[in-house]
C-alpha cells in the first residue's frame, strides 16, 4: 500500500484538537506525525498523548524534502502552522514528481470554521489596533469620541438596507459591527467597571433567552402578536425600575421616530388620553404627533415613509437637473 504524506490543516478559529474522526484516525495510524513545537494545535495533541516530532521553521523545500523522505518508511502526518505554511504544498509537488514512486499526497481538514467564526477576527483585529505598537488613532479614541461614527454608521446601514442592495447592506452592517467591536474593546480598559465583547454577548444572549420563553421554556405563543405581547410583558418586568411610561427613549432619535415610540408606549399602558391632549393643542407640532399616531394605526413606519418620500423627490430633482443642464439632449 502506497504511504501518504498528509497535511492536516486546521482553522485558528476553533480550540485547538477539536478534530474531525477523519483527523484523529490518521493521527494515529501515522508512522510519524510532525509540526512546529510552538503551535498552538501541536500541543494540543501532544497533550492528547500522540507524539509530535519537533520540527523547528525551516525553508519549505528542506522541509518537504523530509517530509517525502520519511514516508519511505509509512505515513506521515504534517500538523499545519497557523501561517497556513507558505510554499510547502508547491515544495512537496516537486519533490514528488522526482520520485519513480511517489507517496500519496493528501490534504486533510481536521478542522472547519463554524457560523460566526468570523466573528473571532474581528476581535482580534480590534484588539490589535487598540493595543500598544497598534494604530495611534484607534488607541487614543474614547466611548464618547466614537458615538458620532456610531450614529452615521446607523444611518448608512439604514440606507443600505432600504437601497436593497445586499453587498451595500453587508458592507454597512461590517461598519456597524466595527463600532460594537470598538466600544466594546474601550471598555476592557475602564479601570474600575471594565467588559469585554464576552460580557456584551453573554448579556444578550441571556435576554434572548429570557424573552422568548415560547422557544426555550414551556410558554405558547403561536403568533406574531402573541409574540410581541409576551415580550413587552417581560420587557416591563425588567423595567420595573422606570418612573413613567416614557422614561428611557433615546432623546437623540430622530423627532419622527421618538414620536412613534411615544405614541408606542403610551398606547401599550393605557395612557392614550395624554397624546389627545398634546393633539389637541392643533398647533403645527400636534399635527405632526397626529400624523405618527395615523400612520401606527395604519402599521407604517412614519420615518421610514418621510426618508422614502425624500429620496423619491431627490432622484426627481436629480433627473430634472439633468435635463436642464443638458438642454440638447
Amino acid at each position: 500500500m502506497t504511504a501518504r504524506v498528509v497535511l492536516l490543516v486546521t482553522t485558528p478559529r476553533i480550540a485547538p484538537g477539536l478534530l474531525t474522526r477523519e483527523a484523529w484516525s490518521s493521527l494515529e495510524q501515522a508512522y510519524a506525525v510532525w509540526g512546529r513545537p510552538d503551535e498552538p494545535q501541536v500541543a494540543a495533541l501532544v497533550e492528547a498523548g500522540v507524539e509530535v516530532l519537533p520540527r523547528e521553521p525551516a525553508h519549505p523545500a528542506d522541509l518537504a524534502r523530509d517530509l517525502v523522505a520519511a514516508s519511505e518508511v509509512g505515513d506521515v502526518v504534517w500538523v499545519g502552522s497557523s501561517d497556513g505554511d507558505p510554499g510547502l504544498s508547491d515544495a512537496i509537488a516537486v519533490e514528488v514528481t522526482r520520485l519513480p514512486e511517489p507517496p500519496d499526497v493528501e490534504l486533510l481538514i481536521g478542522s472547519f470554521d463554524v457560523p460566526g467564526a468570523r466573528l473571532l477576527d474581528v476581535v482580534a483585529v480590534m484588539d490589535r489596533l487598540r493595543s500598544p505598537g497598534g494604530c495611534p488613532w484607534d488607541a487614543k479614541q474614547t466611548h464618547a469620541s466614537l458615538v458620532p461614527y456610531l450614529l452615521e454608521e446607523a444611518h448608512e446601514a439604514i440606507e443600505a438596507i432600504e437601497s436593497g442592495d445586499p453587498m451595500h447592506m453587508q458592507e454597512e452592517l461590517g461598519d456597524l459591527l466595527l463600532q460594537i467591536a470598538f466600544q466594546a474593546r474601550v471598555a476592557e480598559e475602564h479601570a474600575t467597571e471594565p467588559f469585554d465583547i464576552d460580557d456584551v454577548a453573554g448579556g444578550l444572549v441571556d435576554k434572548l433567552v429570557r424573552r422568548h420563553p415560547h422557544v426555550f421554556a414551556e410558554v405558547e405563543a403561536a403568533t406574531a402578536d402573541a409574540v410581541e405581547a409576551n415580550w413587552e410583558a417581560i420587557k416591563a418586568a425588567e423595567k420595573q425600575h422606570r418612573t413613567h411610561p416614557l422614561e428611557g427613549v433615546p432623546s437623540s432619535l430622530p423627532a419622527l421616530a421618538r414620536a412613534e415610540k411615544f405614541v408606542s408606549r403610551l398606547h401599550r399602558t393605557g395612557r392614550d388620553d395624554l397624546v389627545d391632549a398634546a393633539v389637541a393643542a392643533g398647533d403645527v407640532g400636534a399635527q405632526l404627533l397626529d400624523l405618527v399616531r395615523r400612520a401606527r394605526a395604519e402599521g407604517v413606519d412614519a420615518e421610514a415613509a418621510l426618508r422614502e418620500t425624500l429620496r423619491e423627490l431627490e432622484q426627481r430633482s436629480a433627473a430634472t437637473d439633468g435635463v436642464e443642464d443638458h438642454p440638447a439632449s
